[in-house]
């Protein structure tokens, strides 16, 4: 009996001091993270009245939501980064972990390093080094006239601007996912593949039946980060193109930005464009997490 209870004893202990590492973190995430986004649910059901005090607005700063023909331009924009770029982007990610896997390749040290440096690079430097690339007199102009074609105009014609700010996010992203990639490879046995190479599968065959069906939960969790980060996305529609021309590589995040600081502060307004982004965010997310995870 006394034993049952010494056992009971020390299994409160170590939950206590487990509870004791785990307060500060918990506050600390609660505090800079849960307060504040309730406190924006909160600000966007209200709006600025008179002398200042705010006032219950109900869903008014939600239906203007529908008549925004910027928030309408912000979000093509926004879902059309998304829906060219995160697949592209995965998609190579993938190709490059199982290709630097394979133990027959030499200095694959060098060429991981080289493949994740993008994603340490500052934001700042990596959108000038882009501008220059991509200017009228740039590199890619010079690349595209030495062949006998026509320079485009990047950052002048919104489609050719698009395509800049999604070859600069593949560029700058391929190399963090691959590490994930690499990662959940390693945990696969080489055994597997040299078992299905005896039975005479391809590399192909292995790479969709073997290689994919094991990183499920590994692709499953780069999606949804992706997914986050490409509707939250805003260094590269500030520092790359400004936004322009016009607003058309605007971004969600870019525009609630401009309307809370470079424009007239309308925080109520940025509030409920700020919770739009949560929810599509945790829709998105919860319809990736129904249709990758399969586990029973």
């Amino acid at each position: 009996m006394n034993k049952k209870k010494e056992k009971l004893s020390l299994e409160k202990k170590h939950n206590l001091t487990g509870w004791a590492f785990l307060l500060p973190a918990a506050i600390l995430i609660f505090v800079f993270c849960f307060y504040p986004m309730l406190q924006a649910i909160i600000l966007s059901f209200s709006k600025k009245g008179t002398g200042g005090a705010s006032t219950f607005a109900g869903l008014a700063n939600y239906s203007r939501i529908l008549k925004d023909k910027t928030f309408q331009q912000c979000l093509f924009n926004t879902v059309f980064y998304f829906i060219i770029q995160v697949p592209v982007m995965l998609i190579l990610a993938l190709c490059l972990a199982q290709l630097l896997n394979n133990p027959k390749i030499k200095g694959k040290g060098i060429f991981r390093t080289l493949i994740f440096l993008p994603c340490a690079t500052s934001l700042v430097s990596y959108s000038m080094i882009f501008k220059s690339l991509f200017a009228t007199d740039g590199l890619v102009n010079n690349v595209i006239s030495a062949i006998g074609l026509t320079p485009v105009d990047w950052f002048q014609n919104a489609w050719a601007a698009r395509f800049v700010i999604i070859i600069a996010l593949v560029w700058r992203w391929t190399g963090y996912n691959m590490v994930f990639y690499l990662a959940g490879l390693q945990n696969i046995d080489y055994s597997v593949y040299e078992a299905s190479y005896i039975d005479g599968a391809t590399p192909f065959q292995q790479f969709t039946k073997i290689t994919i069906p094991l990183l499920k939960p590994t692709i499953l969790l780069t999606a949804i980060m992706s997914t986050s980060g490409t509707l939250q996305l805003f260094d590269e529609s500030v520092n790359l193109t400004a936004g322009g021309p016009g607003k058309s590589t605007m971004t969600l995040a870019h525009y609630i930005y401009n309307i809370s600081f470079v424009e007239t502060p309308k925080f109520n307004y940025a509030a409920a464009l700020s919770v739009f982004i949560l929810i599509s965010v945790a829709v998105l997310s919860a319809i990736q997490m129904k249709v990758g995870d399969k586990r029973d």
